[in-house]
């Protein structure tokens, strides 16, 4: 018998976007790229977009989950910005190695970090 039965279905994939999407803060400061984006596998909408900051030639970055809700699209100038302030973003959970395991339970912990109601991010 498998031990599939005993193991929770993560209801998130991960969509890569290779570092292609800048993100800049409100003041037009480079903040980083989007790594990926974490969807919903039902209902198909974008609840997280994990953003990569700093690093050289590959080694040394950093990975911040951030709700989707916090970033607003700049169509004129393809990219992101990011609706908090930096430092704020630096303090927040991540990852540099190992990615955690993207459940309701993280999910909630990135949305009370930010304050975001977890309503608003529910993975569920």
């Amino acid at each position: 018998m498998s031990d599939t039965a005993d193991t929770p279905t993560l209801l998130l994939v991960q969509a890569n976007v290779a570092h292609t999407m800048k993100v800049e803060s409100r003041d037009g400061d480079t903040v980083g790229t989007v790594y990926s984006f974490m969807v919903h596998k039902r209902s198909g909408k974008v609840t997280h977009a994990v953003l990569s900051l700093g690093g050289f030639l590959g080694m040394g970055k950093s990975f911040y989950p951030v709700p989707f809700s916090l970033l607003q699209f700049d169509s004129v100038r393809d990219q992101y910005v990011i609706t908090i302030d930096r430092r704020l973003l630096e303090g927040g959970p991540s990852w540099s190695n190992n990615a955690p395991i993207f459940d309701q339970a993280y999910a909630d912990r990135v949305a009370s970090y930010y304050s975001v109601g977890s309503e608003n991010v529910s993975i569920e």
